[in-house]
């Protein structure tokens, strides 16, 4: 049963399905590839952590222009703010 389980997962891409996209540590290519988020809110999210540090939620991207409510449901799914928030 477990070679069942980990042959679908393999096919439906299981590995790129975990693999969340830490926000804090992300270059502007890595967060492009974000739903919702091209190179330039990607640009925008950089310099925004450059200014103020390190994000504590994905809730604060609301600080970035252009990035809103809609967007940060979307990213959800997809990216972490890694283990800093533990630190707040």
């Amino acid at each position: 049963m477990k070679n069942i389980i980990m042959a679908a997962l393999s096919l439906l891409g299981a590995s790129s399905a975990f693999a969340y996209i830490n926000i804090n540590t992300a270059n502007v290519n890595e967060l492009a590839k974000l739903p919702g988020i091209g190179l330039s809110k990607a640009a925008a999210i950089v310099a925004y952590r450059n200014q103020n540090g390190l994000f504590k939620s994905l809730d604060e991207l609301k600080n970035v222009k252009g990035i809103g409510e809609r967007i940060i449901n979307r990213l959800r799914e997809e990216a972490t703010v890694g283990a800093v928030a533990e630190y707040f």
